[in-house]
């Protein structure tokens, strides 16, 4: 399969899954605290990849053991603790629709970090974006209009988090491939970290074999196993043969997964969060636009 074809693959496929994150994260909060939810998001997908980091680990890339440490705590330990604390205050709509802002840090922090060009209709997109966040904010969740502004600033820095994450991968660890970088990062550098949060939320002296958590480990298993294992295959992958601005375009499409699952689960969108919206899918295809480039 040619590049072109292979990208826009995953593109889609990663969407759908992504996309039904936010609604297991919802499911699973039922069961578990946040803190639970994301340790146990971790650990698992690092059980699963531990043969595979354990079969491969002389190729274990320890040139770059700082770009790989950045990019795993940055995209697959911190997020995953973010969007659980977040969604106990607003739905996985709105936390799909905020997460579809990664773009816009993608240009923020490629442009910063790395020296990648920027163009106007991008900053222009990054503003029109944001003046749809704000609506997000203050146009309540369904719940007669109520002010959400520190779950959405937790979004938002999850989201950031990403962003460095993706463009530390473009620009460092592109020699190592997707299946082997995803094992390292789950079963060498992650396991322990969310093993250790998790035996602090208690988890291991409460825990019973009862109806309740065994569905709750079912919800957190597949968000685990597609949304965070296998996922990321998928996007290192996706990195390989596109770029960072390509790959963050999956979440263009997450949000309209997100909300069928959340309307789907009983969640309503205010007309404000509804315009916000709007607004930051029109500003996230403004920025896709190719202008007149300014010179770093």
């Amino acid at each position: 399969m040619n590049a072109n074809n292979e990208k826009w693959i995953l593109l889609v496929v990663l969407s759908i899954i992504w996309g039904s994150s936010f609604i297991l994260i919802k499911k699973s909060l039922e069961h578990f605290d946040p803190y639970q939810v994301g340790a146990l998001r971790v650990l698992i997908a690092g059980i699963i990849l531990m043969p595979i980091a354990i079969s491969k680990y002389k190729l274990f890339p320890k040139k770059h053991l700082k770009w790989l440490l950045l990019a795993a705590f940055t995209g697959n330990f911190i997020p995953m603790f973010l969007f659980p604390i977040a969604e106990t205050e607003v739905s996985s709509s709105i936390a799909g629709i905020i997460n579809s802002m990664m773009p816009i840090f993608v240009i923020i922090v490629g442009a910063l970090a790395w020296k990648f060009e920027t163009t106007k209709q991008q900053l222009i997109g990054i503003l029109i974006s944001f003046a749809g966040v704000c609506l997000l904010a203050f146009g309540g969740d369904g719940e007669g209009g109520k002010f959400k502004l520190i779950p959405i600033l937790l979004l938002l820095l999850a989201t950031l988090c990403y962003a460095i994450s993706t463009t530390t991968v473009k620009s460092k660890l592109m020699d190592v491939s997707s299946t082997i970088l995803s094992a390292f990062v789950f079963a060498f550098v992650l396991f322990f970290p969310s093993l250790i949060a998790l035996s602090f939320t208690g988890f291991f002296s409460t825990f019973s074999f009862d109806e309740n958590n065994l569905t709750g480990l079912m919800f957190v298993s597949l968000l685990s196993i597609f949304g965070t294992g296998l996922a990321m295959m998928m996007n290192y992958r996706l990195l390989k043969v596109s770029s960072p601005l390509f790959a963050s375009t999956v979440t263009l499409l997450m949000p309209i997964v997100a909300i069928i699952w959340g309307i789907l689960d009983g969640e309503t969108l205010s007309i404000l969060q509804f315009v916000g919206a709007t607004i930051i899918i029109a500003g996230l295809i403004f920025l896709r636009t190719k202008p007149n480039i300014i010179k770093k």
